[in-house]
């Protein structure tokens, strides 16, 4: 049986995989990512071994989650600033909105930030009675345009300069056919504006450093800088798994999110804060917070094979190398993390037997582990929730009978020649028609390997 969830996702996934324009978007996107990523990885003397190194920095903080976030607090609220623990989506929201409250906020900044869309922050806050306001260039973009980001790392990627002009011109009262540069002038005489009126900024964090009770912001417009600056209170919402054990390894991590994430050696700005602003210092927010959010990360962390997706870096290297993704887009997920990392780990953070079809939206061409920043095995966790999914029932009954049959006649020499190969083609391509509507016919050949071997040889 079909969930709501799942007949959406084929739908949306239909419609974008047949539609020219929106595939050449992407093509075009992907592509100047992909000759930009070549040229990023030549400052890597041996990549692979960064990589490795990499992977195993984020095995030892996931292994001791416990004790790194432990740390970062007791460090972090050292130099004045405050921890806030949020178990659910709906915790999150209500912790932002009490400081809101209690600065008696109408205005809020945000940079870019994926986990403030999980929780979606900004819909929540404006139904409270909050404006807040995307300051980076692409979320900007998509939040005019009412729409969710499209991709982990650039938002609005399936947006032309073309369509990016016509919302412009729509929303902004800007002049039509404007250039690249002109549009992104528009939309910082516009933001600028906001940064001073805000009482409140809200940043991510690209990862929060133990050792010294600091959160990693790195960008290339500068937006999270000024969110985080200009207000007098600086709110930073992260998952727990950002944790990595010391600053030492940003040395590592940093030049590895710019090369997998743009093909940069360094993204433009690169900031670490830790604290609100400090006694003889001339800037800074007056207060800060970190809302360290789980929703959903600790059952991934329960889960010993599932573990390593929270490994994850966020770079959305593994989306663009994605057949899939390339062909259906970030939108036909409907969920935050679109692609392979999404279709891993979204039926963790929500419910298995309404997600999982998901993790079966893959060629399991491995093409994902082959550009993972830090060598996670996502086509073998793709496989692993397709199993965890069946063993807890959330497959149909007429799935199992067919997957029961049909291991029984791989297992009898004697069933698997029986019927010609025609025989078969229509017994699967027309009576199985679960398994063909979406898939290429199956084609047997007229004769199996073993009747041709006795034939051949006699025995």
């Amino acid at each position: 049986m079909i969930n709501t969830i799942q007949q959406q996702f084929l739908d949306q996934s239909e419609q974008k995989a047949h539609d020219p324009e929106h595939k050449r978007k992407i093509a075009f996107n992907i592509d100047k990512y992909n000759q930009s990523v070549v040229k990023g990885k030549q400052q890597f003397a041996t990549l692979e071994m960064a990589r490795r190194k990499a992977k195993n920095t984020k095995w030892r903080a996931i292994e001791q989650l416990d004790k790194h976030l432990e740390q970062f607090e007791k460090n972090f609220m050292e130099h004045g600033g405050k921890v806030i623990w949020a178990e659910h989506m709906q915790d999150a929201q209500q912790a932002v909105l009490e400081i809101c409250q209690a600065h008696n906020a109408t205005t809020v900044v945000k940079s870019k930030s994926m986990v403030t869309e999980e929780i979606h922050l900004n819909d929540f806050l404006q139904k409270n009675g909050i404006e807040s306001i995307e300051t980076d260039l692409g979320e900007y973009i998509q939040q005019l345009d009412e729409e969710p980001p499209y991709h982990i790392v650039t938002p609005a990627m399936h947006k032309s300069k073309e369509d990016i002009a016509r919302l412009f011109n729509e929303k902004l009262n800007s002049k039509p056919g404007l250039s690249a540069d002109q549009l992104t002038l528009v939309a910082r005489e516009t933001l600028r504006d906001k940064y001073v009126q805000a009482e409140i900024g809200i940043t991510g964090a690209n990862f929060i450093i133990a050792d010294i009770g600091g959160v990693a912001v790195t960008e290339n417009e500068g937006n999270a800088r000024l969110s985080s600056a200009f207000p007098k209170t600086h709110i930073v919402i992260t998952g727990i798994e950002k944790v990595i054990p010391s600053v030492t390894d940003l040395g590592l991590f940093w030049p590895l999110l710019a090369t997998f994430g743009t093909g940069q050696q360094i993204t433009s700005y690169n900031s670490i804060i830790s604290g609100p602003r400090q006694e003889g210092e001339p800037d800074g927010p007056e207060e800060m917070y970190v809302i360290l959010l789980d929703n959903g990360r600790t059952n991934i962390l329960a889960n010993e094979k599932a573990r390593e997706s929270l490994y994850c870096i966020r770079c959305g290297a593994c989306l663009n190398a994605c057949p899939v993704y390339k062909n259906i887009g970030g939108h036909a997920y409907e969920t935050t993390y679109s692609g392979p990392i999404g279709a891993v780990i979204t039926p963790h953070l929500k419910k298995m037997d309404e997600w999982k079809h998901l993790s079966y939206a893959s060629s399991l061409c491995g093409n994902c582990t082959e550009v993972c920043a830090v060598k996670i095995n996502l086509h073998e966790l793709l496989l692993e929730n397709r199993a965890e999914a069946v063993e807890a029932g959330a497959s149909t009954w007429s799935e199992r009978v067919a997957w029961k049959v049909w291991k029984k006649a791989s297992l009898s020499r004697g069933m698997m020649n029986m019927g010609s190969g025609k025989l078969k083609n229509w017994m699967v391509n027309k009576i199985f028609t679960a398994w063909t509507s979406t898939r290429g016919d199956l084609n047997f050949s007229r004769k199996t390997f073993n009747q041709l071997w006795r034939e051949k040889y006699g025995k």
